[in-house]
């Protein structure tokens, strides 16, 4: 047996700008909330939509980017893990709160999805070794060849 999957992909819309603050060690965080929606047909014919909103924490180059670059209403893609965090409130209850650590996010356009000036998308990963003074590093390009999705030259045997 392979142990445990903990993996979250999400596409969703900022809720706010994010909030991003600096540690005394330096290191930045960034939180902020996006909306996910599913749409379906009921059995009456009426059109239902139940959105989700989700807590996304980001941290040192990826909370850099976020601060940077995301505004309210842009849509991200992003990868991470559930984190299940528990506190105690300022009247003294304890609460607990579910949150997605990214490891990787990429700004897919603005509220509507569109790409704002004809710009291509940017990806970003978070390292899984963190070093000092570490930026953010677009991911790779699809090849042309997979982009395509032409299988005319394809080597496969069937």
């Amino acid at each position: 047996m392979a142990g445990s999957v903990n993996k979250v992909i999400l596409i969703g819309n900022l809720g706010s700008d994010p909030e991003v603050r600096y540690l005394e060690s330096g290191s930045a965080v960034a939180k902020f909330n996006i909306a996910t929606t599913e749409s379906y047909t009921n059995k009456s014919g009426e059109r239902v939509d139940n959105t989700e909103w989700h807590r996304i924490e980001l941290w040192e180059g990826l909370a850099k980017v976020a601060e940077k670059y995301l505004k309210k209403g842009n849509q991200v893609y992003i990868e991470g893990r559930i984190r299940t965090d528990s506190w105690t409130d300022k009247e003294g209850q304890q609460r607990t709160g579910v949150t997605i650590r990214a490891n990787s996010m990429t700004l897919l356009g603005g509220p509507s999805g569109s790409a704002s000036g004809g710009e291509s998308s940017s990806g970003y990963q978070q390292q899984n070794q963190p070093r000092a003074n570490q930026s953010p590093r677009p991911s790779d390009p699809i090849p042309p060849s997979l982009a395509s999705g032409s299988d005319d030259e394809d080597d496969l045997p069937f």
